[in-house]
């Protein structure tokens, strides 16, 4: 089954010029933090922001939390300084750089090259920083494929649905809703474009942010689209979002039973005491091996949110 790793259905933005910001997100029950060099941090803010970014993920508590920061992107003057800076300064207390607008499979690779070197120089175990890719333009969604294969450090493709929907010239000032004047869904190409190159490449795929912060129920009906889709989580912007987000992107109790029911069941009807039958009725549905492959997904879903049956499989009698 695909893109099993770390639990990423709530992913918090944090600004990385704000000690207050970084202070309170290791207290708020998001699954992945990333502390943020790029839009949310001013030009003239980035040096200290890198500071304040070591700081917090040397001395701060991030326990049950993937530790991600995200530099600026190659066209800037800033990204070799914020990965040398924040790796060097905190790499045993990272987990995963995220490069945004990424444009081409060479920009991964400069990334991971430049890690393995700083790895090397300070002694950490080389490989372990993954990187998360975004995908904020035609030419990465163009290059999408490439990308997610570009080293085996990637982690997750995100869509950046802001710049996105500027580089296409999408006529649209609301990020992550639908537009009244399009008869369906204009996010659905990018975003099953990006889950089939994270899923060919076994990656996690990640849904970007919904702006109105407010609009908590706005926020979930947005993330119930990708979800529903294959995607593992989606980004929040602020604490009101992170128990929706976290609620979309795992199985409904009912779903996670009947999938942990059904890998039980099939188990014992394939094995010799149950007769090594490889499609049998459960109830009144039919299950066979790819009721199990459909089954993996969901379970494994609600076993990485630390979900608990609430019924089991009993064999029945001879």
């Amino acid at each position: 089954m695909a893109a099993v790793g770390r639990p990423r259905r709530s992913c918090l933005a944090v600004p990385g010029s704000s000690v207050k910001m970084l202070g309170k997100a290791q207290g708020l029950p998001a699954d992945q933090v990333f502390l943020d060099l790029e839009d949310a941090v001013a030009p003239l803010a980035k040096p200290d922001a890198r500071k304040n970014i070591v700081a917090a993920l040397n001395e701060g508590d991030w326990a049950g939390k993937t530790r991600v920061v995200r530099v600026n992107d190659l066209t800037t003057p800033w990204t070799y300084r914020d990965v040398i800076d924040v790796v060097e300064g905190a790499g045993a207390n990272l987990d995963c750089i995220m490069l945004p607008k990424v444009q081409t499979a060479a920009q991964v690779q400069w990334l991971d090259l430049t890690l393995t070197q700083i790895e090397k120089t300070l002694g950490l175990e080389v490989g372990r920083i993954g990187i998360e890719a975004q995908i904020e333009n035609a030419a990465g969604l163009v290059n999408v494929d490439a990308i997610a294969a570009a080293s085996p450090r990637v982690e997750t493709i995100i869509f950046g649905p802001a710049d996105f929907m500027a580089s296409i010239n999408m006529k649209s000032l609301v990020v992550g809703a639908l537009i009244p004047d399009y008869p369906g869904d204009p996010y659905h190409y990018i975003l099953m474009r990006i889950l089939m190159a994270a899923r060919m490449h076994d990656k996690q795929a990640i849904d970007g942010p919904f702006l109105q912060i407010r609009d908590v129920d706005g926020f979930r009906e947005v993330a119930k689209r990708s979800a529903a889709l294959g995607f593992d989580g989606k980004w929040v912007l602020h604490p009101g979002q992170i128990d929706a987000a976290n609620e979309v992107y795992q199985p409904a109790q009912a779903d996670y039973d009947h999938a942990e029911l059904i890998l039980d069941a099939y188990e014992h009807y394939t094995s010799e005491a149950g007769g090594k039958l490889g499609a049998v009725m459960l109830g009144d549905e039919m299950i066979d091996e790819a009721s199990r492959k459909m089954a993996l997904v969901v379970a494994a879903k609600g076993r990485a949110a630390g979900m608990s049956r609430t019924s089991s499989f009993t064999p029945p009698a001879e």
